[in-house]
């Protein structure tokens, strides 16, 4: 309740930032004049859905609060202290992959589309299209980004040690390849190194974490 009630309180601002934020859209997209619209109800529907995405963004910590406090009830104590422990980092690493993929990934793979072989395609997107475009890269690197946290709670739990995680970088960068094709709307390797190098750079950040943080449990001495 207090997650929806956030939401609808941060509308409001997102009902004042959706057409500038648009209008960002539109020139970062590199459209000279407006979006393409299919629809007669595209205009609004476009602007009140960047409305609610942008107050989904603003009440994003309360929602992350009460979504930890659902899973708490569940946990044992140790658990828990872990759990909101990591809370602030979970916030500030979901906050950073999304800002990493608003200004870094989608406009630099807008611009590589855009001007992809331009005598023979009219770049003429549809609205919808981009804001699709540039939520698969926030969400997909928001999620991405979380990688670190997932490496101290797996070292922390006794899952896996620093130690192990750094000797099994190959098959992580095969995965985080894997994971960037995923998450990159095109499927070209330029946009897919811009995805990827942020995440390799966190897995080694996860693996220094896990090492300096995390104290191996070392096995009972024997009994005299």
């Amino acid at each position: 309740v207090k997650a929806g009630i956030a939401v609808v309180i941060a509308f409001v601002f997102g009902v004042y930032f959706a057409q500038p934020m648009l209008d960002l859209l539109r020139r970062e997209a590199n459209i000279e004049t407006g979006f393409d619209v299919v629809a007669p109800t595209d205009p609004i529907t476009i602007y009140f859905k960047t409305a609610l995405y942008i107050a989904i963004g603003i009440a994003l910590p309360v929602i992350l609060w009460q979504v930890f406090g659902f899973l708490a009830p569940g946990l044992t104590r140790k658990e828990k202290r872990i759990l909101y422990a990591s809370l602030p980092f979970v916030t500030l690493l979901f906050l950073g992959g999304a800002a990493y993929g608003f200004f870094v990934a989608a406009p630099r793979a807008l611009y590589f589309l855009s001007n992809f072989m331009t005598d023979l395609y009219e770049w003429t997107p549809e609205g919808n299209q981009v804001i699709s475009f540039y939520l698969t890269l926030m969400i997909g690197l928001a999620i991405a980004f979380q990688l670190p946290v997932i490496m101290f709670l797996l070292a922390k739990l006794g899952v896996a040690t620093a130690q192990k995680m750094r000797s099994f970088w190959k098959y992580a960068l095969l995965v985080i390849f894997i994971a960037a094709a995923v998450i990159t709307p095109s499927t070209d390797p330029f946009n897919m190194l811009v995805v990827a190098i942020p995440l390799m750079a966190l897995y080694w950040v996860g693996v220094l974490f896990a090492y300096l943080f995390v104290r191996p449990n070392r096995p009972a001495a024997p009994a005299a």
